[in-house]
């Protein structure tokens, strides 16, 4: 349950993300299909978080202690570039216009995401 939960607050996140970055797009017709794009990214987002993140953190361990974790901010948007590629791959109609847009839509979607964690949990440690 706590896997869904996730993916709905990615989508949800992903949706303030578009709404307030010019640069980031979904290209779809109709209400269906911008559900299922989002909940699809969404899923996409949280498994190359949940996958290169780790490794990202492990390997840079020096520069985010060198940065004061300000490069963070750098991973996040490299991710979230990531995770249009391969929506791009799969077909996803999910667009970024460049590295700034990907940098304020990950900082507007990693606050999102966090917002709505803190009202409907999403602890993974239950």
């Amino acid at each position: 349950m706590s896997i869904i939960i996730r993916v709905i607050v990615n989508a949800f996140a992903l949706w303030a993300a578009v709404l307030l970055v010019d640069g980031i797009n979904v290209d779809t017709q109709n209400v269906a299909t911008t559900i299922l794009v989002y909940l699809g990214v969404g899923a996409l987002f949280g498994l190359v978080n949940a996958v290169i993140k780790p490794i990202v953190k492990t390997v840079g361990c020096v520069f985010y202690v060198l940065t004061l974790g300000l490069i963070a901010l750098v991973v996040n948007a490299l991710l979230l570039l990531l995770t249009e590629w391969l929506a791009g791959i799969l077909g996803i109609p999910f667009v970024i216009t460049g590295f700034w847009p990907a940098f304020w839509g990950a900082i507007i979607i990693t606050v999102v995401s966090w917002l709505l964690s803190l009202f409907v949990g999403g602890n993974d440690d239950e």
